[in-house]
């Protein structure tokens, strides 16, 4: 299995309660059921008020690297990327458990 983690943080005047990223979590909320490749899925708003925490996270499992790859080049998957990139940078790391 694959862990698929993903750190968000929100750019700098951007808000949780901006509508472009109400439309960016409900976009990555709808891939669970819409992606065959998730084995595992959770998000949600980091509840840490420390200067070095990110905003947002995605934590997800993929059988294998192929599928987290199929997951990645998805064209639901893709279009949430789209929407984050016009308000937030994130982190990534995939390891094997």
């Amino acid at each position: 299995m694959i862990r698929h983690l993903v750190l968000f943080k929100l750019n700098d005047g951007v808000e949780r309660d901006d509508p472009r990223v109400k439309e960016g979590v409900e976009a990555f909320r709808a891939l669970e059921g819409k992606i065959e490749e998730i084995r595992f899925w959770e998000l949600g708003w980091n509840l840490s008020d420390r200067p070095i925490a990110y905003d947002f996270a995605i934590n997800s499992g993929f059988e294998d690297a192929d599928a987290l790859r199929r997951y990645v080049e998805h064209p639901a998957h893709q279009a949430g990327v789209g929407l984050w990139k016009e308000f937030a940078t994130w982190v990534i790391a995939d390891y094997a458990y």
